[in-house]
């Protein structure tokens, strides 16, 4: 292409202008009133189903609530009554040995608890899917999450899990209570508060124990029913034992006729008889059932009146399962060294050891 054909080209073409800002266009009333009546008419078409969902879900929310409260105030009632029937047993002589107020009151609330807290937890649980089922929300995922999360917190908690259900069955199962003598394996003393997690106990010299309910493997009860008091009386074999039978009859009488011996005493202190019989004593065996807790009580009192009556009766209580044997008269001459070489004044070993004497000087004669 020549030049003079380029240039009318060149020159033809459209010269740049400056850009100009873009209108806003500002809406319109007919475009408002557009708007207007397509909103309308969405509010028109999806009133009833929307109006629908929050009936559905504020139906859900009350009949949750007035269920929540009618199962609290029946758990509630439940507990009162139970408390009212311990109570009213408490003033009575069943009372005193079989209703503890304190341990019924603390079980009672306890159970309480415990009920009213999985009553809440099932009732609203239940309500919160329904509500979201209600919005059309699939579950589907959310419970598979859920089944995940408890199976990992089942896992890193599990001994909070064990140490709790522990506790409810424990308390349920009504296996101790506050004020009683239990012996828990790890550590023995009296119950001073039942929890769901933890027991504690105060042990016999004072110290308290927190154990876990979950490492209780096995509970010996020593306040439930009756305990048993036992003393061996050890004598001679030489003491008259219808004269021995005798006496202590006559303590355990007038023990099981004095207060508070009387109370404490729920059968006759009784004469077992011979326990053992060795070469030179033998053990006399008696033993009384008495009030859950009091048996070391009422053992140290028949250990103390036995020994009075027996001082009396001039009959000796030897300290020990045997009697100390009596040592023969020690011959004198037996802690006399045997003769030896020293023992010769003549002996050479003897002469040997003999300090030498100075010798004195001896002064001439006058003449």
């Amino acid at each position: 292409m020549s030049l003079p054909a380029v240039l009318p080209a060149a020159g033809s073409a459209p010269s740049p202008t400056p850009t100009q800002s873009p209108t806003v266009t500002v809406p319109s009333l007919q475009d408002a009133q557009e708007s207007a009546t397509n909103a309308a008419s969405w509010v028109e078409q999806n009133w009833s189903t929307w109006l629908a969902i929050g009936l559905r879900v504020l139906l859900i929310l009350v009949i949750a609530m007035v269920l929540r409260v009618a199962v609290q105030r029946a758990i509630t009632k439940l507990i009162d009554r139970m408390s009212r029937t311990a109570d009213s047993v408490d003033g009575t002589a069943l009372g005193g040995l079989l209703a503890n107020t304190e341990r019924r009151r603390q079980r009672s609330q306890a159970i309480g608890s415990v009920l009213r807290s999985v009553a809440s937890f099932l009732i609203l649980g239940t309500a919160a899917l329904m509500v979201l089922s209600a919005f059309e929300i699939n579950l589907a995922p959310l419970l598979a999450s859920a089944g995940v999360a408890g199976v990992a917190i089942g896992f890193g908690a599990r001994n909070l899990v064990t140490d709790f259900l522990s506790g409810v069955f424990m308390i349920l199962e009504d296996q101790y209570g506050v004020g009683d003598q239990i012996d828990a394996g790890v550590a023995t003393g009296e119950v001073i508060e039942v929890g769901l997690r933890v027991t504690k106990l105060r042990g016999a010299n004072g110290e308290i124990w927190y154990v876990r309910n979950g490492e209780v493997k096995r509970i010996g009860n020593l306040s439930q029913g009756w305990a048993t008091a036992g003393v061996d009386v050890t004598v001679r074999t030489s003491e008259d034992l219808d004269r021995v039978k005798a006496t202590l009859d006559a303590v355990a009488e007038r023990m099981s006729k004095e207060e508070p011996w009387n109370e404490l005493l729920w059968s006759p202190v009784e004469v077992l008889g011979l326990d053992s019989v060795l070469l030179d004593s033998m053990v006399v065996r008696v033993s009384a059932k008495t009030m859950p807790g009091k048996a070391l009580t009422v053992e140290r009192e028949l250990r103390w009146r036995i020994k009075r009556a027996f001082d009396e009766a001039d009959i000796r209580i030897v300290g020990g399962a045997t009697a100390p044997v009596e040592a023969e008269p020690v011959d004198p001459a037996a802690s006399v060294a045997a003769p030896s070489a020293f023992a010769n004044a003549d002996s050479p070993q003897s002469m040997a050891t003999t300090p030498i004497t100075p010798q004195r000087a001896v002064t001439p004669p006058t003449k």
